[in-house]
């Protein structure tokens, strides 16, 4: 039992790759193409519609470390073929999320105005993605990790052309996968991990060698509700 009487933290999975597929929500239909380009996006933050997430956090805080704010940037990369989402594969000795899949993007720090900002800095910091060819466009319900962060997704229209200076410390890889394909749950895949006293359920989203999984794809499925509405 944690401290206070109540639920024990939820442990973090070591190797998500290892649990098997519970399901494939191809039940769900695709965002529209029509919603997917730059000028529908920008409509639908500014007079956004009646919507829930789905996932609102991957598991409940324990005593260890104080719940600390933090942003990421959801980069949608203008190409000729539509726009890409712009993901990172973290180095394998961070303390935090080693070797997994995940948006640009990190812990808040003083100095940053709001969430926006530190979205901008991280992704700046970490990839050397250029603020004068990011236009934010809005920001999606924020989403509390295992490792206890309460992270806001700040959604942003990227321009090429620009060239990624990764911080090889944090950034093994920089990719980009279509919004497309991230937008059909016919891609998303249902895992069950159990463990003693309950079980965690999360998505994976593979693509071209990348685990998708945990905290980024459950962010890129509050997208696709947020779309889908």
């Amino acid at each position: 039992m944690a401290e206070g009487g109540g639920p024990p933290p939820r442990p973090r999975i070591a190797n998500a790759q290892a649990i098997p597929v519970a399901g494939i929500d191809d039940h769900l239909p695709a965002v529209a193409a029509e919603r997917l380009t730059a000028e529908a996006l920008r409509r639908r933050f500014a007079q956004p519609p009646a919507w829930q997430p789905e996932f609102l956090g991957d598991g409940r805080f324990g005593s260890e470390r104080t719940p600390a704010p933090a942003s990421v940037l959801i980069g949608l990369v203008a190409r000729d073929d539509g726009l890409n989402v712009l993901l990172t594969q973290r180095t394998d000795h961070l303390r935090d999320h080693a070797g997994q899949v995940s948006f640009p993007g990190g812990r808040a720090e003083h100095s940053d105005a709001d969430a926006a900002a530190t979205a901008l800095r991280e992704a700046e910091e970490e990839v050397g993605l250029p603020h004068d060819r990011v236009e934010v466009i809005g920001e999606l319900p924020t989403y509390s990790t295992v490792t206890s962060y309460v992270v806001t997704p700040v959604v942003a229209l990227v321009t090429p052309p620009f060239t990624l200076a990764l911080d090889r410390f944090e950034v093994a890889e920089a990719f980009e996968v279509p919004l497309a394909f991230l937008m059909s749950p016919a891609n998303h895949r249902r895992h069950v991990f159990h463990y003693d006293g309950g079980e965690r359920q999360f998505l994976s989203m593979p693509w071209q060698g990348h685990f998708i999984w945990g905290a980024t794809a459950a962010m890129i499925r509050n997208f696709y509700r947020f779309l889908s509405a």
